[in-house]
């Protein structure tokens, strides 16, 4: 059985350790009255997880010679976006989830107002982030950060999406719309972190597209992966509440390619997102090694 490299693991450990610690500097703590929002939006944010789109966007930025605080910042930002979804997915009005990342979801450990008010905390937080001159000193690069993030994670992205899986729990959607569904969903922040490096390095209009290409094949091929371990796995092995997709009687992409070709998919998705990085002449390693560890993934 592949797994992952020791190369990856360990740069993956350190990008995780770094931007946990980065996260810890940047969100609020006090014994002010509102203690318990700030304290369920750090439950959010420092309670594990592979931090993978943090490493996309240290890992873009590396290509074009962007490192420090700069990508620590933009990279923190996607997390607290990614994070904030997280909460607000777990809610009983959208997936009503008990169980993340091994342990109760916000609003069981807290409440559901506390759980809605630490995601919008969480939400504004990114771009006070990005609209920081800490993070660039140029006010173009930041205005980019803060409209393609805005644009990934809103209604055009993240946020769309999420209303389209609510629509998939009561309406048939063929492959061509679950498809639609995912890019928007994960795909569109996934894209986001990979472009990030591309926008903080003013690179060129051609490294901005094969870093997208690769995010979008990247982002599918992530989703099918997590459809078969919602469909396969167990509570142990991905830390969240599983066959949740089949008990809202919901189309995926397992329910309608089969367990069988829907690897095979991922597997030929993450081929192709490698063969969109060929334009970095082997500066974009680790994205290739990633585009590989998403299909072998259990969690």
């Amino acid at each position: 059985m592949p797994s992952i490299s020791p190369s990856l693991a360990a740069a993956m450990a350190d990008a995780a350790n770094a931007i946990t610690e980065s996260l810890d500097r940047i969100l609020p703590k006090s014994d002010f009255p509102e203690q318990k929002l700030f304290n369920a939006m750090r439950y959010g944010v420092l309670g594990g997880g592979k931090r993978l789109r943090p490493f996309l966007v240290l890992n873009s930025a590396s290509i074009f010679g962007v490192g420090g605080d700069c990508a620590l910042r933009v990279a923190a930002a996607v997390e607290c976006i990614h994070c904030y979804s997280l909460i607000h997915d777990d809610l009983p009005a959208m997936d009503n989830s008990d169980l993340r990342r091994g342990r109760p979801t916000a609003h069981k450990e807290y409440d559901e107002a506390t759980a809605i008010l630490a995601g919008d905390a969480l939400l504004t937080l990114a771009f006070e982030l990005l609209a920081d001159p800490r993070t660039h000193e140029d006010p173009q690069v930041r205005c980019r950060l803060v409209t393609a993030l805005a644009k990934a994670s809103g209604v055009h992205g993240m946020v769309g999406g999420q209303m389209l899986d609510l629509i998939a729990e009561t309406t048939q959607l063929d492959i061509g719309a679950i498809t639609r569904l995912q890019r928007l969903k994960t795909g569109e922040l996934i894209a986001f972190s990979a472009e990030a490096g591309a926008i903080l390095g003013k690179a060129s209009v051609q490294h901005h597209n094969a870093l997208r290409a690769y995010a979008h094949d990247l982002g599918l091929a992530f989703q099918i992966i997590d459809d078969l371990l919602d469909a396969e796995g167990t509570e142990e092995e991905t830390g969240k509440s599983v066959q949740r997709d089949a008990k809202a009687g919901k189309a995926t992409f397992v329910t309608i390619l089969g367990a069988d070709r829907a690897r095979n998919q991922a597997k030929l998705l993450s081929e192709q997102a490698i063969q969109h990085l060929g334009i970095f002449g082997g500066r974009a390693k680790q994205l290739e090694d990633v585009a590989r560890f998403v299909v072998d993934r259990k969690n």
